[in-house]
This record gives C-alpha cells, sequence and structure tokens, in this order.
C-alpha cells in the first residue's frame, strides 16, 4: 500500500494547534569555528554573492567591523548601486513626513526642542537665528575664553551637541 504525504493541517478548521509539528526544530548553529550558539545572523560570504554564513551575533558583529560593501567595484560602479538601493527604498522616504507624529511641536522633533531650550530660543527661530545664537554662546563660554571654569566648560559641550542636532536637522530639511 503507497505511504500518503497528505497531514491533518489542511482544509479549516485545523485539525491541530499552529506551531504543533511533530518534527523537531532545525537550528543552525554559528559558522565560526569552535561557536556553539545558534547562528541566526545571516552574512554574505562574498560581494555579489548569494551564499551565505550564519554566525551568532557576536560573530556577525565581528564580521560585519571589517566588511566594504563596495570591495571590488569601481566607482561608478558603486555609486550605481547606491541609487539603485536608494531607488528601491524610496518607500520610506515617503513615509517620512509621518515623523512629526511622535514628539515636538509638529515642526521639530522633541530633541530639536531641547537643542533650542539650550541654546535660549523660540520654537520658531530660523536656522540663521539659531547660528547666530550658537555662535553667540560658544563665544561667551569657551574653554579658552573662561579657562578653569567648568560650568562654562559643561555649558560649552551642551551648545555645541544642541549645534550640531539642529544642524543635522536642517541638512535632512534641505535634502
Amino acid at each position: 500500500m503507497a505511504r500518503s504525504t497528505r497531514s491533518n493541517d489542511w482544509g479549516f478548521p485545523r485539525w491541530r494547534a499552529y506551531g504543533s509539528e511533530r518534527g523537531t526544530t532545525q537550528v543552525r548553529m554559528c559558522d565560526r569555528h569552535g561557536c556553539d550558539r545558534p547562528g541566526n545572523c545571516p552574512a554574505p560570504k562574498s560581494p555579489n554573492s548569494p551564499d551565505r554564513w550564519y554566525f551568532c551575533e557576536e560573530h556577525a558583529a565581528e564580521y560585519n567591523r571589517g566588511w566594504n560593501y563596495f570591495e571590488g567595484l569601481s566607482a561608478e560602479e558603486a555609486a550605481a548601486r547606491e541609487a539603485g538601493e536608494r531607488r528601491d527604498a524610496s518607500g520610506y522616504a515617503e513615509a517620512s513626513h509621518y515623523g512629526w507624529g511622535g514628539a515636538g511641536d509638529g515642526t521639530r522633533s522633541r530633541d530639536e526642542m531641547r537643542a533650542l531650550e539650550v541654546l535660549e530660543l523660540e520654537s520658531d527661530a530660523s536656522f540663521d537665528d539659531i547660528k547666530a545664537a550658537w555662535r553667540r554662546l560658544a563665544k561667551v563660554n569657551h574653554p579658552d575664553v573662561r579657562p578653569g571654569d567648568a560650568v562654562a566648560a559643561d555649558r560649552f559641550r551642551a551648545v555645541q551637541t544642541a549645534w550640531e542636532v539642529l544642524r543635522a536637522a536642517e541638512e535632512r530639511r534641505a535634502a
């Protein structure tokens, strides 16, 4: 008599609960020699190759530290690949206008609002106002102007960090 390949899981309703298969679960081990942890992080074996290594998280981090995605490509080929991947990910860029849904006043994020507070500005300040306030506060609190003053040094660091946050936000908006 022929052996049946049909399971009891076909049709509706299912005769068993989901996940109650009888077979064992396959656990892939890390491909790093001597490692006995599960390898659940795939990594390419070589550029432009579908073959993958499977590492544990620690060895995947070690492998990725030395990985150059554009290795072996000319500058034109690397630019073409980057443009293609940006085109494929354009759906995420189109949804970036939902970013206002987080904390902030609708035009700026929470971090930008905090940076504006550090620079003693209102939330509707223009980038030119931000730049002027940053220069003014940096000159007043600079460690070369006030040597040995720990409070001024901390204030200078806060002003610099606020400037970096607001400058990066302005560059994102311009792009």
